[in-house]
């Protein structure tokens, strides 16, 4: 039987130089999605899958990310003088519960591989989750809760895929799949960032991923790759030696929040779901849509 699935781990120590001047003395990943900070969402995401301990890879200048999942007692204090119960309930909601939550340090931007080695300590000998906080998921559930399904009738390490236009491809981590099983397709192959033309396949890795621990052991001694940087794919590259790799399609929708067309796609989408916000948000989008025509 797999071990269950207790821990995630999320990088959050990048600069997002692709946002600024909008980052520059405020987290990427504290950028809001609605209401809510694009970090926020992929917690919540983490914890719908019975996710039970996070784990925050941070950097300079993050702090905020972990007042963020902190108790605001005078925020909290005011909220109940005024009698603001709802937005009190939404903060007690999203509060962690005491010692779920970890902060460690990534003091060189070395990759993703090694923002998961400096969290080596906190994983210890448990399988884990590995979400990347630019990406947002919108469904009837989150990613990973498909993922852990797929985890639970097969073991093994599970990455999230979805399609890709081929003249993409360079763009990315590709694996190459051979059978389907039930709620997955095995790995028998994967590289980052192929060149154009030589990708085994269109199946993009999205930032979604169930992980042994070995994968640490490995990262321990592996040397840089594409970009100068320790690159997980490399490292999970090796595993797959050794272990099962499955590949899961999210049924929903999957946003790259780490650039400005899908950060802003993702606002109107998950507006969008908002019942509060639908109505107005479609005439705004109409009006806005008959001035530019006009133009």
């Amino acid at each position: 039987m797999a071990r269950p699935i207790r821990k995630a781990v999320f990088p959050v120590a990048g600069l997002g130089t692709r946002f600024l001047p909008a980052t520059k003395a405020m987290p990427k990943e504290m950028l809001t999605v609605v209401d809510r900070p694009v970090i926020q969402h992929v917690v919540d995401e983490a914890r719908e899958a019975g996710i039970e301990q996070f784990i925050f890879v941070t950097g300079r200048n993050k702090a905020v990310i972990e007042d963020h999942f902190d108790r605001q007692v005078e925020l909290e204090e005011t909220l109940r003088q005024r009698g603001k119960t709802a937005e009190l309930a939404v903060l007690e909601a999203d509060l962690p519960v005491p010692g779920q939550t970890s902060f460690t340090r990534q003091q060189e931007p070395l990759g993703l591989g090694h923002a998961v080695w400096c969290a080596r300590h906190l994983i210890g000998a448990e399988p884990f989750a590995l979400l990347l906080p630019d990406v947002l998921t919108q469904g009837a559930h989150g990613c990973l809760v498909e993922m852990v399904e797929a985890y639970d009738a097969h073991g093994g390490n599970i990455v999230a895929v979805q399609e890709v236009a081929p003249e993409d491809a360079h763009l990315y981590g590709i694996v190459e799949i051979s059978t389907s099983e039930p709620g997955a397709e095995r790995i028998t192959g994967m590289v980052e960032k192929p060149a154009s033309g030589t990708a085994p396949s269109n199946l993009m890795i999205t930032g979604r991923y169930i992980l042994q621990p070995e994968i640490v052991g490995i990262l321990s001694s592996q040397g840089a790759g594409a970009g100068g940087e320790i690159q997980l794919t490399d490292a999970m590259r090796t595993l797959l030696e050794r272990q099962d790799f499955f590949a899961v399609r999210y049924a929903g929708r999957s946003f790259d929040c780490g650039n400005k067309i899908g950060f802003l796609t993702a606002n109107i989408a998950f507006a969008l779901e908002r019942e509060d916000l639908r109505n107005e948000l479609l005439a705004a989008l109409r009006d806005i849509l008959e001035r530019q025509a006009q133009a």
